[in-house]
């Protein structure tokens, strides 16, 4: 069961660094005009992280995985070797500690970083400049890590094609699927290229990603055991969503924001599991 993921001790190391929130640096002013507004919601902490000691610390079984939510769409994906992968790296919600990988989108500057730490190993970017697809597939210790172009809505209504990137996770032999800022449905191509995911992170305001109709079509897409809710503003915006799936799925709210997943324990049925973040 999901409470059998938690190790209190890291969590709740966790929990305390997590509630200082990090900022650090700023978009450039020469950034393009739709890649220079943050999402409407994000409050951008200027307080420094704490290396808290869990993370110097803990270890992994051969099949765990440890899933963190920091905040916004930022999560911390640490593998059995250590390798740690944030998603969504920005300039105003960063974990508390330095990634190995970093994953971006750059729907809004909450989702990107103009000025990475310069000690990040590995820093994807999951558009180019010239609208044609990204290609990533990189494999570092024991994690692969590879992405599925989609398009994004520019700031006049247009269309950026390849603008975002779902970031696939591979490793503990868990698939694990971050959908970025997404902006519309999937189609079968893009479905075929994801493949099978054991956990699904997923955008739930509902306005300035895809509506919540749309957004539950992609979840009922992908069949992920787990999900993890994320990108809400307000405990409205994240209950607006929870009352929908309701419908249709189990819903959880775990008690700290870190979790481990492996195979063994996903959960039989669906699941929404809501980690608290910043």
């Amino acid at each position: 069961m999901l409470e059998t993921w938690l190790k209190a001790a890291a969590a709740s190391a966790l929990f305390a660094a997590l509630s200082q929130a990090s900022a650090q640096g700023a978009a450039s002013p020469a950034a393009k005009p739709e890649m220079t507004q943050s999402c409407p919601g994000l409050v951008a902490s200027r307080l420094p992280f704490a290396e808290p000691a869990a993370f110097r610390l803990a270890t992994l079984n051969a099949d765990q995985v440890r899933i963190s939510y920091i905040g916004h769409a930022t999560f911390l994906i640490e593998s059995p070797q250590l390798v740690r992968i944030a998603t969504d790296y920005n300039d105003y919600v960063r974990p508390p500690i330095l990634p190995d990988i970093a994953t971006m989108n750059h729907a809004h500057t909450t989702h990107y970083s103009l000025s990475p730490d310069p000690g990040i190993k590995y820093v994807l970017r999951g558009w180019a400049e010239d609208e044609k697809p990204v290609r990533i597939d990189l494999t570092y210790k024991d994690v692969r890590v590879r992405n599925v172009p989609t398009n994004i809505r520019t700031w006049d209504g247009g269309t950026e094609r390849h603008g975002n990137s779902i970031f696939l996770f591979e490793v503990a032999n868990l698939c694990i699927a971050h959908l970025g800022h997404l902006h519309h449905t999937l189609t079968q191509q893009q479905l075929n290229e994801i493949g099978r995911i054991d956990v699904v992170m997923v955008p739930v305001d509902g306005n300035y990603t895809l509506d919540l109709d749309g957004m539950i079509e992609v979840l009922h897409a992908l069949k992920a055991p787990l999900m993890i809710p994320m990108h809400y503003f307000s405990s409205y915006t994240l209950n607006r969503f929870l009352d929908r799936v309701r419908q249709e799925w189990e819903v959880e709210i775990a008690p700290l924001p870190s979790m481990l997943v492996s195979k063994t324990n996903l959960p039989e049925k669906p699941k929404v599991v809501v980690l608290p973040g910043h």
